[in-house]
């Protein structure tokens, strides 16, 4: 497997958690970082320090007991607000600031934030000349291959976050106008790759040991960001890292580890929000976990009715003793 470096910082393989919003909390980022990452990266925080002080914003930025190194993404549209966010998040304990500019959400772009950003190169360099002198700590930055398929310039902005002292750059195989839609291209993360000398991550439809062997072969990469394949399946690391190593493929979890690592998210999950909160968040998990199970839609409408911390690990505990009852055995 590479040896991939941020910085001073070396990672221990080339798998990396992708920030998620409303996903990659500090509960899903250890578990995910236990069960194989290399390194794990936090959910997305506004760069305006304004806002800071929401509910939302301040668990964001709850750092204390993550593994090193510790990064976190910020997003937004003016070069003094980034460097700010900046400053502050590594005066917290961020040790690499990641800048996106990958996000396709229209609240987000809308605000001339994320992926919208690479329609002005000229804003581009600014920001990132900006964030790098603002902090000590590596910087590194999140694309797409462009704005729509007939603006493909990711190659130029790659060169122009090189010139600014960019520690690596991670690369989305669509452009913002694909959004999530169709597949992933790799052409372009291997131009780029080849365009520049800083690390290049690829990141699109990375979702088994398989295909993560087959983009780093395509693209010359030197290192994957994975994202939604990791939602209800953390496990998807250690199944990479394994049979990038060994070439052989890890057997699935079986239903009784499945059945552990949920419990023990649904708790961390409970304990770092609060019943109330915990509750609701746990939800969506549940529902990327169970997705491949007998009668998870059924299961899925009456869990989402539960309120309570303790009704919910008791339903998971219910439907995982049909599963054993049944003969169920590992996981899809």
């Amino acid at each position: 497997m590479p040896v991939v470096r941020i910085g001073p910082y070396t990672l221990p393989n080339p798998l990396i958690l992708a920030p998620m919003a409303g996903v990659t909390d500090q509960p899903f980022r250890q578990l995910c970082r236990k069960l194989g990452a290399g390194m794990v990266v936090s959910e997305m925080v506004t760069s305006d320090v304004r806002l800071w002080n929401s509910r939302k914003s301040s668990l964001r930025m709850i750092h204390t007991g993550d593994p090193e190194p510790r990064s976190v993404q910020i997003a937004g549209g003016d070069p003094e607000m980034l460097a700010e966010a900046a400053r502050r998040n590594v005066e917290m304990g961020a040790q690499i600031i990641d800048i996106n500019m990958g996000c396709p959400a229209k609240k987000v772009c809308n605000k001339a934030a994320g992926s919208a950003l690479m329609k002005d190169e000229e804003l581009v360099s600014a920001i990132l000349d900006a964030v790098v002198k603002a902090v000590d700590v590596p910087v590194t930055l999140k694309i797409r291959t462009g704005w729509d398929r007939s603006n493909k310039n990711g190659i130029t902005v790659a060169k122009i976050a090189e010139q600014a002292g960019i520690s690596a750059l991670a690369v989305h195989g669509r452009t913002r106008a694909d959004l999530y839609t169709g597949e992933a291209e790799y052409d372009t993360i291997a131009a780029i790759k080849q365009a520049v000398t800083i690390p290049v991550f690829a990141n699109g439809d990375i979702d088994s040991p398989h295909k993560a062997k087959a983009v780093l072969d395509a693209t010359g990469a030197d290192a994957l960001l994975i994202g939604r394949a990791a939602q209800g399946r953390p496990w998807i690391f250690r199944e990479i890292a394994h049979y990038l190593a060994t070439g052989k493929e890890l057997p699935a979890p079986t239903l009784y580890e499945v059945e552990r690592i949920l419990l023990e998210h649904l708790a961390a999950l409970h304990a770092f929000y609060g019943d109330v909160m915990g509750v609701r968040i746990a939800r969506k998990h549940v529902g990327w976990y169970l997705a491949t199970l007998p009668g998870a839609r059924e299961f899925r409408a009456e869990f989402n009715r539960l309120d309570a911390t303790d009704a919910q690990c008791t339903q998971v505990r219910q439907l995982f003793a049909e599963q054993h009852n049944k003969g169920e055995g590992a996981a899809a």
